[in-house]
């Protein structure tokens, strides 16, 4: 699965680092795509979105809006 964050407040690198430390003890992330106001996150499905947006939190930064898209195999 992937999930699309917009995170608020966040403004520069240091933020970037904050929230991607924040996220590395989620269970089931196998990679996060962190910048200023944004994540995209791939997991496989245990990180739910109250899961990241309470890491996120912690940081100090709330997340906005949050977007789930399941993974689709190619049609061939």
């Amino acid at each position: 699965m992937i999930t699309r964050l917009r995170i608020e407040g966040m403004t520069c690198q240091h933020c970037v680092r904050a929230v991607f430390t924040a996220l590395t003890p989620v269970p089931g992330i196998t990679s996060a795509d962190v910048s200023v106001g944004a994540a995209v996150i791939e997991h496989d499905g245990a990180a739910t979105i109250d899961a990241l947006r309470e890491a996120i939190e912690v940081s100090g930064y709330s997340v906005t809006l949050a977007n789930e898209e399941r993974r689709r195999l190619p049609i061939v």
